[in-house]
């Protein structure tokens, strides 16, 4: 088992990993910028090291930094979280190289996976379905493969991720301003200008398969969640499992999941995500970390998939088998984020009073309290409220339960959208796509 990890990461998935630590009894190194000095998991953790300025390219981004805190510390192991480092192949690599353990899977996995070019290339070739695309960078003729492919269709950066570096396309003479446009985005925001072109569907759900294996060629998966509740390719509200989708369709795609594992012997927690319209699943991408929404699929099958992680990362054999997992009852997660429920404008500042629902059923992932500023430098989400029932209409007004007892005063948040949400007849009904959000939630001009 790990002896010492470092957490390298902030905010809630900060604290959901030390607490995963203090469960299992290893000691926890927490880093830090000079902005999150009164983060709660830098409090709780047995030993701190500020990594720098507020600029998480100074700080949770500096990889010399990090690597000399595990050092410093005397680290054995570290949890990337996710965000920040979590699927940069070169971190990966480095943590490998300095013999330390690394809490996801291998550097040459993450490197296939995070190029969207490479990872739908190997999905082809692993037998799973995807939608017609460019089949590589879109270097020259784009007229020519955007005819073949067929409009609309939507501009990708090869490592984009977070829903940016996206534009879609609904005729020729938008395309190519918008790959110039896309391009330079991807350029500033990841340092690769690499864009790639895949058919655009209008409808679509988007469904991810969640899969945990160990280095003892035990491969399983805990079963699917919905994340079409999105707002400009960014997730609100996910829950599990998927529903209206024949359980013959989930569990050939499920197989697909495990085959395609199997064949890039992945090691440790990932995410399969797939979009979903009449009838077929296309291969999106790999997550090879940690989701944000990981506490849905918790709250049906009972795991910690922290927990696992940490285990299979310290060479441990998964100890159940897929035939054990059973998926039960429904699971709806709503993040909270620090901005104005309407312009959606990020709102820093100091929490002037915090109450966090409790009752049966459910859970809230935070790391704020009262007093506590929310700095102006990162992702603006403060909380996850997650609840679980029996059925999904109990799950949904039991949540909307947990939203009214919650408190935050002194910034705005966006509970009041994620009540509008959960009582709208459609979502009530389970009339959801990727276009649900941006249909019903209407911005003021």
């Amino acid at each position: 088992m790990i002896n010492k990890l470092l957490i390298a990461n902030r905010g809630e998935i900060a604290l959901r990993i030390l607490r995963a630590c203090k469960e299992l009894e290893i000691s926890t190194v927490a880093v830090y910028s000079e902005a999150d000095r009164d983060q709660m998991h830098v409090k709780m953790a047995d030993e701190s090291i500020c990594i720098g300025p507020a600029e998480a390219n100074k700080s949770y981004l500096n990889i010399p930094a990090i690597i000399s805190s595990m050092e410093l510390s005397g680290a054995d192991g570290v949890h990337p979280g996710y965000g920040f480092l979590a699927e940069n192949s070169d971190f990966a690599e480095q943590v490998e190289k300095s013999g330390y353990k690394f809490a996801g899977p291998s550097s040459s996995v993450i490197k296939i996976m995070g190029n969207k070019i490479s990872a739908k290339r190997f999905a082809r070739e692993a037998g799973l379905p995807t939608l017609p695309d460019s089949e590589g960078p879109v270097d020259s003729n784009p007229k020519k493969i955007a005819k073949k492919i067929g409009y609309p269709l939507i501009i990708k950066a090869a490592s984009g991720g977070g829903g940016r570096g996206m534009r879609v396309v609904n005729s020729e003479d938008e395309l190519e301003k918008k790959l110039d446009l896309t391009k330079t985005e991807a350029k500033a925001a990841f340092g690769d200008e690499e864009v790639y072109l895949e058919k655009f569907l209008t409808n679509p759900r988007h469904i991810e398969i969640q899969v945990l294996s160990d280095r003892f060629g035990n491969f399983l998966h805990l079963g699917d969640r919905d994340c079409s509740m999105q707002r400009r390719h960014q997730k609100i509200i996910e829950e599990a499992p998927s529903i209206g989708i024949p359980i013959k369709l989930k569990e050939e795609i499920y197989k697909k999941c495990i085959s395609a594992c199997k064949k890039l012997e992945y090691v440790s927690a990932g995410t399969f995500e797939f979009l979903y319209q009449d009838g077929g699943f296309y291969f999106i991408e790999m997550n090879t970390r940690l989701q944000v929404e990981h506490p849905v699929t918790e709250s049906i099958t009972g795991l910690d998939i922290v927990k696992l992680q940490l285990r299979i990362a310290s060479d441990e054999e998964l100890r159940i088998k897929q035939e054990e997992i059973e998926l039960t009852g429904h699971s709806i997660e709503c993040r909270i984020n620090a901005e104005h429920s309407r312009t959606f404008t990020p709102s820093a500042g100091l929490i002037t009073g915090f109450h966090a629902p409790g009752g049966i059923g459910v859970r809230v992932d935070s790391h704020i309290y009262n007093n506590y500023r929310v700095p102006p430098f990162y992702d603006s989400l403060i909380a996850k409220v997650i609840c679980r029932a029996n059925d999904r209409e109990d799950c949904r007004v039991r949540l909307v339960r947990a939203l009214d007892e919650m408190y935050v005063s002194g910034i705005d948040t966006n509970i009041d959208l994620h009540r509008e949400l959960l009582v709208d007849q459609d979502f009530v009904e389970g009339k959801t796509d990727l276009n649900f959000v941006e249909n019903k939630v209407k911005v003021p001009q």
